[in-house]
Order: structure tokens, then C-alpha cells, then sequence
């Protein structure tokens, strides 16, 4: 049996042009959510196979580079555009050349993507659902659909979604949903990160409305977790920031690793935490070292919210 299944329907090529004493130098790596997630899963010794459709000359580059990496993906060719991300680092700041999530899916590639992600989702201890790199590739209701199916057949699912696929996700059902405060903004749910009382509501909208346990990350503030009707900051250590892109999939991937393993949501929050404040140091989005995110878990800690900032 799999630790984790990832739906990661459109992982990206991702190109950077970094600074080299010559003419310059490139980079080429698989990414995606999904791909991020599945780095640190691993790294921490999880598991993992990626359900996913590959599009075009970029999707036979990904296969490659997956295959590489050691990630297994259970998915199939297509003929179409696929999901790129092409930025120039010379400078010293990321600018973006060329951001595209590919085309969108065919019913019958969807029909075929749905299937072998359930067949393989029912056979894993638990089930990611990560989101496409773009706007269209395929329609919100799959969510919803894959996620009660994972969930009558007993499995767990962990939504990392914001907007109309999130909403989606939780008219099925899911076990853990994590989304940030930045898209709790976006989406309307809040009219302002600094207010935590509309933060806390929102997380007690989204467990109405199909969630079992709720996080919220707050990029250099302390995250939030709801679990009943508790909700407690996850504290980690503040460290000196080299990217802050991945924090979010590292913390999913370590929470994820722990639950897989039969952890309490506690101790999962635990080691996201410190997933994440050590992925904020590298350069390499959803790396990270088992043993230097074990010892900094020691340092996060878990407290009730204070009194008068959930009500």
C-alpha cells in the first residue's frame, strides 16, 4: 500500500536563467504543487506516487525528470500544450519570462485521469488533492467528486485548494483542508488578514462546510489549526528567508507524512511546521532534510489561540 497518493493533474516545467560568469546558465526541474509536495514527502521517507495527465514536449521532459527524482507517476501522454514556467534570475530577483498551466482537458482525458486516480487513490493510507497550475485545465466539480469517492471507500483525503475547487472539495468531503490567509482574501471569505476573528470564522465556514480539520498558514505569522472547535497557533521558529515560494506544499507534505504514518493531527501540524520554516532557507522548493526538520520541530510549538481572538 502507497503512503500518499497525490492528484497533481498538470505539474510544470519549470526553466530558470540563473547568473553564470559567461554567457549565463539554466536550470530545468520538474514543479507544481503537487511535485513539491511529493519532494518533501519523500525526503521524509513517505511513499508517494503522483496521479497525473503529461501534455506535450514538456510533459515528456517532466516524465523524464520525475522518473529521475525517484517520484513514480501513474498517468498518461496527451498531445496538447503543457505547463510551463520560465523565469530570468540574473538579476537577482525572479522575473517571469513565460507562465502558461497548459491546455485543458478533454472529457475523455478527464474521464481517464479521474480513473486511474480513484483506482490508485483507494489503495493508499491517504489521498492529497492538489490543484492545476492555471485556471482551466479541468472543472472545479472534480473535486467534488473525487474527493466523496476517495471518501466512501475509506479513504482520507487532504485538500491543499482555494476558490471554486475548494469549495468543491468540501461539498465531498475531506479530512483536512489547508489553505492561506493570502486566499482567504482573494476568495472573499475574509476582508482582512490582520483581523484573526475573521480568519477563525472563515476556518468555521470551512469546516461546515465539509471539513474535519482546518489549517491556515499566515506566511511569517503563526498558522492556525481547527480541529472540533479548538483552534490553536502553530508557533515555528522565524528564520532568515531565502525563498519563501514551497513553504506552504512542505508544511502539507510533512502534515501528510505524519498522518499517512498514523499521527495525530498535533503532531502533524508539529513537523509541517518545521517543514516549512526550514524550506524558507533553500532555494530548492519542497526540499528539505529529515533530520534538520525533525530537529526543528523541537522548536515549534502548539498553544490554544488567545482568549477573545477566536470569538
Amino acid at each position: 500500500m502507497t503512503d500518499v497518493v497525490i492528484f497533481a493533474p498538470s505539474p510544470v516545467l519549470q526553466i530558470t536563467v540563473e547568473e553564470h560568469a559567461d554567457d549565463g546558465d539554466v536550470h530545468v526541474h520538474a514543479g507544481g504543487q503537487g511535485v513539491w509536495q511529493a519532494r518533501m514527502l519523500q525526503s521524509l521517507g513517505c511513499d508517494v506516487q503522483l496521479c497525473s495527465a503529461l501534455s506535450g514536449e514538456t510533459g515528456r521532459v517532466l516524465g523524464f525528470l520525475l522518473h529521475e527524482e525517484g517520484i513514480p507517476v501513474v498517468g498518461f501522454p496527451r498531445e496538447a500544450r503543457g505547463g510551463v514556467f520560465v523565469t530570468d534570475r540574473r538579476g537577482g530577483e525572479k522575473v517571469p519570462i513565460i507562465e502558461s498551466g497548459g491546455d485543458d482537458l478533454s472529457r475523455h482525458e478527464q474521464d481517464e485521469l479521474y480513473g486511474l486516480t480513484l483506482r490508485t487513490g483507494l489503495d493508499a493510507r491517504l489521498v492529497i488533492l492538489s490543484g492545476p497550475h492555471g485556471d482551466g485545465v479541468l472543472p472545479a466539480d472534480f473535486y467534488r467528486r473525487l474527493a466523496a469517492d476517495l471518501r466512501t471507500g475509506g479513504v482520507r483525503v487532504v485538500v491543499d485548494l482555494a476558490g471554486e475547487r475548494l469549495d468543491a472539495a468540501l461539498a465531498g468531503g475531506v479530512a483536512v483542508a489547508k489553505v492561506s490567509d493570502q486566499e482567504l482574501l482573494d476568495d472573499g471569505r475574509i476582508a482582512s488578514k490582520k483581523d484573526v476573528r475573521q480568519v477563525v470564522e472563515a476556518m468555521r465556514a470551512l469546516r461546515d462546510a465539509g471539513a474535519d480539520v482546518v489549517v491556515v498558514t499566515r506566511a511569517e505569522e503563526s498558522a492556525l489549526l481547527l480541529e472540533r472547535d479548538d483552534v490553536h497557533e502553530i508557533v515555528a521558529p522565524q528564520m532568515e528567508v531565502v525563498d519563501s515560494a514551497g513553504a506552504g506544499d512542505s508544511f502539507v507534505g510533512a502534515f501528510c507524512a505524519v498522518l499517512a504514518r498514523g499521527g495525530s493531527v498535533t503532531d502533524a501540524a508539529l513537523l509541517g511546521a518545521a517543514a516549512g520554516a526550514q524550506n524558507v532557507t533553500r532555494h530548492g522548493l519542497g526540499t528539505g532534510e529529515a533530520a534538520t526538520i525533525e530537529r526543528l520541530r523541537e522548536l515549534v510549538e502548539i498553544r490554544p489561540l488567545a482568549e477573545g481572538a477566536a470569538t
